[in-house]
């Protein structure tokens, strides 16, 4: 398959590509374009065969649920069989943005599209370049991240290529993303919402508008659990690099240590080492490739620079990598989730 990729600026949108992405997508094809997030590989939400090809084209196990994408909040209405007060909300406060909710689908879902669960997650986008394909195609669009399953989420266009080119019909470079991190995704099913992967929107952003709500205990656990996935992310290994990745987690100064000592060991045997760091700790890593994932205290640097971290390391040929491990409240949350699922929940504690 020839894959055309096209370049658009998100602040002067050419309408011709916009149109011509939104006719792929009505015929049945695939499209990646940026979101907030990351970049998604949008299908025609209604199409059966088109969700397939999503998980074709990514190699993605069938019972991982889709989110599908939506340009106005009517559009819910052919989609959920009920959205209850506290999704109302939310809605209010944080669309269009990096926001999913999981709600009780209505028949008008293919089984594909949610893994054969009865809910469906839905999400508004924020970035320009994605509303404008989705009101273009006047379909609602199923977008999970862009890259080959189990591999670092695209934070840019080159990470879409290189994983998809050749897979899909189309490829919209519309330059770096704004978060770099997938959506918050809230259960609204139960009569407390229930955070399913952590994001952007963090759990007291949320319990500002509608009180309180609980964080999945399967987000503290290893990937490998046997019911059907309720969210994208929760069963299977995700956004893993190449090369093995350790997390070394503990005060500060006793990980840049051991970081160190590891460092010292895995060179000795004639390794390449990754090391993980940031803009506090950077100059105390003497040897191995230092990556600077960002500020500790802006997380959203932390958080925007992840993905393309591991992928940086998996084209300098990196034999393991080691990071140092982030605080896990608001915005450290999330990164920890997806580091803790990056290195398959390999985690070197240090007192």
């Amino acid at each position: 398959m020839k894959t055309k990729i096209y370049k658009i600026d998100k602040n002067n949108i050419d309408d011709n590509k916009i149109k011509e992405a939104a006719a792929i997508l009505k015929e049945g094809g695939l499209v990646a374009f940026p979101t907030e997030t990351v970049y998604g590989l949008g299908a025609n939400a209604l199409d059966v065969d088109a969700a397939n090809k999503i998980y074709k084209a990514k190699g993605r196990p069938s019972d991982n649920p889709l989110i599908v994408h939506i340009a106005n909040v009517e559009s819910l209405n052919e989609l959920v069989a009920y959205l209850p007060e506290k999704g109302k909300k939310v809605i209010e406060a944080f669309w269009p943005g990096p926001l999913t909710l999981i709600l009780n689908k209505s028949k008008n879902i293919p089984d594909n599209i949610t893994g054969g669960l009865n809910t469906v997650a839905v999400r508004m986008p924020s970035h320009p370049i994605a509303i404008e394909v989705i009101k273009e195609a006047k379909i609602p669009i199923a977008a999970p991240s862009a890259n080959t399953s189990g591999r670092p989420s695209p934070t840019n266009a080159n990470h879409v290529i290189e994983d998809l080119e050749g897979k899909i019909d189309m490829i919209i470079d519309g330059g770096m993303v704004d978060i770099g991190l997938e959506s918050t995704v809230i259960d609204f099913t139960s009569d407390i919402p229930l955070i399913l992967r952590p994001g952007y929107i963090t759990k007291e952003m949320i319990e500002n508008v509608i009180g309180k709500i609980e964080i999945d205990k399967a987000l503290l656990e290893e990937f490998a659990h046997s019911e059907a996935p309720r969210s994208p992310g929760m069963k299977y290994k995700h956004y893993a690099p190449k090369a093995p990745l350790n997390i070394i987690d503990g005060e500060l100064d006793k990980v840049v240590c051991k970081i160190n000592e590891l460092l010292l060991d895995n060179e000795k045997k004639g390794l390449k080492v990754g090391i993980i760091a940031t803009k506090q700790t950077k100059m105390y890593y003497n040897s191995g490739i230092v990556k600077v994932i960002g500020d500790r205290n802006h997380e959203n640097e932390i958080a925007k620079h992840l993905f393309k971290t591991l992928r940086e390391f998996d084209a300098l040929g990196v034999d393991i990598i080691l990071s140092e491990s982030f605080n896990e409240n608001y915005l450290g949350q999330a990164i920890m989730n997806r580091l803790l699922k990056a290195s398959g929940y390999k985690i070197i504690k240090v007192n």
